[in-house]
């Protein structure tokens, strides 16, 4: 961690009132590369007209075809009302359709979001395993052991 957050030998800078707590640097860390990715990965999807938000969305139902609006909104992290907007704005883009059944909307990909899905997937894919792909494949698997055991303390939270 050589950074203009801790010294040469990865210790945090303690001759200043700066940052010394690790998990603080982590998290500094997490949201610096978290910037960067999204940004590139902004860049990157624009040619299709998509979000990272979109992105997401078409990603989640088409590996989850009949996924509920609920189970989607809670499975992104976001509020059903965000979630909503999404969808429709992909629904006007026709790539999604929702088809009520009993009291909740299931979705399912159109043919056109199909072969969006088809498409965009395995090269989005490559390009974010491009953005770590610095890390070993057992650094990756190492990185995701930690961030899921960050997420699932995370989801414990009030």
């Amino acid at each position: 961690m050589n950074d203009d957050f801790s010294d040469v030998n990865n210790k945090p800078n303690t001759q200043s009132r700066g940052l010394r707590q690790p998990a603080v640097l982590g998290w500094l860390h997490l949201l610096r590369i978290s910037h960067r990715v999204l940004q590139a990965a902004t860049d990157q999807l624009a040619p299709w007209g998509l979000s990272n938000a979109q992105f997401d969305v078409l990603a989640n139902v088409g590996a989850s075809e009949g996924i509920s609006q609920l189970a989607l909104a809670r499975r992104l992290s976001v509020t059903q009302g965000n979630v909503a907007q999404l969808l429709s704005k992909m629904e006007t883009q026709r790539l999604i359709q929702r088809v009520v059944e009993g009291r909740s909307k299931r979705l399912y990909l159109t043919p056109t979001g199909r072969a969006l899905f088809d498409e965009l997937v395995p090269v989005h894919e490559d390009f974010i395993a491009d953005q770590v792909g610095v890390l070993s494949p057992d650094e990756q698997r190492e990185l995701m052991r930690l961030l899921a055991k960050l997420d699932r303390a995370q989801r414990r939270l009030p």
